[in-house]
């Protein structure tokens, strides 16, 4: 891998800022294992949070494209980004200097 640029490295810190939060880590981590989309009242409650609540974390996680959403009807579904999923092990593996 090339040496990162400055704007990368910009870039991951604003990844690592957003996960800087535990809920919105249980948030990615619970998408993270499901096979499709759920509805944000499903994720919420397989949570034990609010929905108003998970919907301020699923939007900051969107913000920088963690969790992909959809409106389908009334309800908005929810995913994680597979791009994010792998993206961002490559990003620490890099900071870390252990890519190949």
């Amino acid at each position: 891998m090339a040496e990162p640029t400055d704007a990368t490295f910009d870039e991951w810190a604003s990844w690592f800022k957003v996960l800087a939060d535990g809920t919105r880590l249980r948030v990615l981590h619970h998408l993270a294992g499901l096979d499709g989309p759920v509805t944000v009242g499903e994720l919420a409650d397989a949570l034990g949070l609010t929905q108003p609540n998970v919907s301020h974390h699923l939007k900051v996680l969107g913000g920088q494209r963690f969790v992909l959403t959809e409106r389908d009807g009334v309800r908005t579904l929810v995913r994680a980004n597979p791009n994010c999923m792998s993206a961002l092990p490559e990003a620490a593996a890099a900071i870390m200097r252990t890519a190949d």
